[in-house]
């Protein structure tokens, strides 16, 4: 077959009818449906495509750019997710394409979420169906923008785009490419996900070190409402003190000990709180 998937060339319109055209290259037809034209076309009108399957197994073609070809990278979003198969992305046509699970994160429940964003390239398998392809390291690589010490401690914002043993891979809104150690977030993002952080180190090559962590000051707030809510929920008091054994305060509040201590400090200077015998308790307005 002298026709390429899953890329654009050039084919001549052969017969129009209702629903739209045939084109064809070489005896061989492709069909065009008339809301994938961007115009009106004509007979013996050579016009420029990107050639595809549709659901039927039918070449089809668009002449509106898709997000991702075999030449092309593209962020693409995902519309469906199944277990033990893949995930089901948008290239810009009516037919989504997989992405298969030994492209994926060992463990699903890091798997990308319908609403993320891949970036990915088409591969065409064997039996000529087209599949989705991460885009490697080296591709981030080749098109990231190199950061400057300037940007130390910046907030960031960008999608991840690989999961490893000991952390995650991060590209930017700004083109940045990064790393999030595991010491640097609280829980393992999923591949795909939009995650917001702050860069603790600028490498010389212009690559990134991301933390997702909050800053003191905003850890310091957030643990402070999670007591609160705790003892509010309690009648005003809890079982917790700076006393308390580290392992207690991790199970019930999810937070280190050391944590725990400057949250209620903050809640003692504040003169919110006092401490008694062990227990927590609130401080009486009179």
């Amino acid at each position: 077959m002298d026709i390429l998937l899953a890329d654009f060339q050039d084919l001549t319109v052969i017969r129009t009818f209702e629903e739209g055209y045939i084109l064809g290259k070489n005896g061989v037809e492709v069909f065009l449906h008339k809301n994938e034209a961007t115009d009106s076309l004509t007979i013996d009108e050579e016009v420029n495509v990107f050639v595809y399957k549709d659901h039927q197994g039918r070449l089809t073609g668009t002449m509106f750019e898709p997000k991702a070809t075999v030449n092309t990278y593209g962020w693409c979003e995902v519309v469906k997710v199944i277990e033990g198969l893949g995930v089901f992305v948008n290239i810009g046509t009516t037919k989504d394409v997989l992405i298969e699970k030994n492209d994926l994160p060992v463990f699903e429940d890091v798997w990308p979420i319908e609403g993320d964003y891949l970036c990915c390239t088409i591969k065409i398998t064997k039996s000529n169906q087209l599949l989705g392809k991460l885009a490697t390291e080296n591709y981030f690589i080749d098109n990231m923008s190199s950061a400057t010490d300037t940007m130390f401690n910046k907030t960031v914002n960008g999608q991840i785009v690989r999961n490893r043993k000991v952390g995650v891979n991060i590209f930017t809104d700004e083109g940045f490419y990064g790393f999030i150690h595991e010491s640097e977030m609280l829980s393992e993002p999923r591949l795909g996900e939009k995650v917001t952080g702050r860069i603790i180190d600028v490498k010389e090559d212009g690559q990134i070190n991301v933390s997702l962590l909050p800053r003191k000051q905003e850890a310091i707030s957030t643990d402070v409402q999670k007591i609160l809510e705790y003892m509010d929920n309690r009648g005003g008091a809890m079982p917790f003190s700076d006393k308390s054994q580290p392992e207690d305060i991790a199970e019930r509040f999810n937070i280190s000990k050391a944590a725990f201590k400057r949250a209620l400090g903050t809640l003692m200077k504040d003169g919110k709180v006092y401490q008694e015998k062990g227990w927590t308790y609130y401080i009486e307005k009179k």
